[in-house]
């Protein structure tokens, strides 16, 4: 259970989902306080994305989107000039119901939000897995799945990583997280990357037409 406030970091690019992990270099003086603070307490801090026009005000309090992700610090290694690289691993979603102004770095007070799949959901899920990875690694008919894809990773780990690694814009990847439970998430992840293969042959077909 997460608790009613997190130390939360807004960046304009990064979205966090649950169950996968995120390397990140923190050198702004505020967000190494946050760092440390985390360290010393329970090693939680809640990533959320910035709203398009933070670049005004990004040394204030810019806009966030409302739903964020936490993560626990799995590791951190501390820097000769004081900076850190640290490994958040996503643990759960939130919504930003309000903050607190009392420390350099932004505090927010939050409300879980749980993504629990009942046993119909997930196997859909499971055969949603294939539409997914038939489009990551299509295959000449009569082959299998492409072993870049593991078939041991839980489905919804393979989902959230997806959402997260690939190369969608911030923006989409925070629609996948306010998504609302995994199989809507997949759902759209896959209409996402089937709207993107037409484009791309809509693309390549035109070359040379003039």
């Amino acid at each position: 259970m997460l608790p009613p406030t997190l130390p939360i970091f807004p960046l304009p690019n990064v979205v966090l989902f649950p169950n996968v992990s995120l390397p990140l270099h923190i050198f702004e003086p505020r967000y190494l306080d946050m760092v440390g603070d985390a360290l010393n307490g329970d090693r939680l801090i809640g990533m959320v994305l910035l709203r398009p026009g933070w670049e005004a005000d990004y040394e204030g309090r810019p806009a966030v989107y409302p739903i964020g992700c936490a993560g626990l610090i799995a590791h951190a290694e501390s820097l000769p000039d004081g900076r850190y690289n640290i490994v958040l691993r996503g643990l759960e979603k939130f919504r930003v119901t309000g903050e607190d102004a009392s420390r350099s770095y932004r505090i927010a007070q939050i409300q879980p939000i749980l993504e629990a799949l009942n046993d119909k959901e997930r196997e859909t899920v499971r055969s949603e897995r294939r539409r997914l990875e038939a489009l990551l690694v299509p295959q000449p008919a009569g082959r299998g799945v492409d072993p870049k894809v593991p078939p041991s990773m839980p489905d919804e780990d393979l989902v959230n990583t997806l959402a997260q690694y690939l190369e969608l814009e911030p923006v989409e990847k925070q629609a996948l997280l306010e998504r609302d439970g995994l199989l809507a998430r997949c759902r759209s992840l896959i209409e996402l990357l089937e709207m993107k293969v037409i484009v791309s042959q809509h693309k390549w077909g035109g070359e040379g037409i003039h």
